[in-house]
């Protein structure tokens, strides 16, 4: 049997090779309802918090001869009934606004009307970035509709907190990208005009 190798200094090797992903080292990229944007680069500034969601086997157990076999079923995604992405709430609450429209025009109950169907067009794109905020990975949110345009907190009695809201959204599947290369150059270009001196996506 070979010698592990997992030194303090083997560690260290590996850390200064590959470094380390930081929590902010990510970019929402886009939201779109049927191929539409819904926010602006401006606002997706603002965008402070999202997760990159998970994927579940479901797991089943055969029992035979008095031994449980595990074998694999179908697949879930993780969240997909709830996905969140937090805001800082401008001053003219864009973000909060657009969604009330989005929701509005999901269903309507003033009118008892609204699209209320799933369109495979209607995305939400994550971004991965590196250490130079380059685009490394992304994630594509497909069937996407709003839930919950969000609360915002107020209090005459605050100290002058920046105020934010919570948007949520429900998906159907994500397909990723792991290829580089293949990343779109305008998904690098915005995060250039965004981040001067980071991310081209060449």
């Amino acid at each position: 049997m070979s010698d592990i190798k997992q030194t303090i200094q083997d560690f260290y090797n590996i850390a200064t090779n590959r470094d380390f992903a930081r929590d902010f080292q990510f970019r929402v990229l886009d939201v779109s309802n049927k191929g539409t944007p819904v926010f602006d680069p401006t606002d997706l500034v603002y965008a402070t918090a999202a997760e990159l969601p998970g994927k579940t086997i479901a797991t089943k157990d055969v029992p035979y001869n008095g031994f449980q076999f595990r074998i694999p079923g179908t697949v879930s995604y993780n969240n997909s009934d709830a996905f969140t992405i937090d805001f800082y709430v401008d001053a003219q609450s864009t973000a909060r606004i657009a969604m009330e429209s989005w929701i509005e025009e999901t269903y309507n109950d003033a009118t008892t009307t609204g699209d209320g169907r799933l369109h495979d067009n209607s995305t939400i794109t994550l971004i991965q970035l590196d250490t130079k905020f380059k685009p490394v990975h992304t994630y594509v949110l497909h069937g996407v509709f709003p839930t919950d345009c969000g609360n915002i907190a107020y209090s005459m009695s605050g100290d002058g907190e920046v105020a934010t809201t919570t948007l949520t959204f429900a998906y159907q599947f994500w397909r990723s990208d792991k290829t580089v290369k293949s990343i779109p150059n305008a998904a690098g270009a915005a995060l250039g005009s965004l981040f001067p001196g980071g991310g081209s996506g060449d």
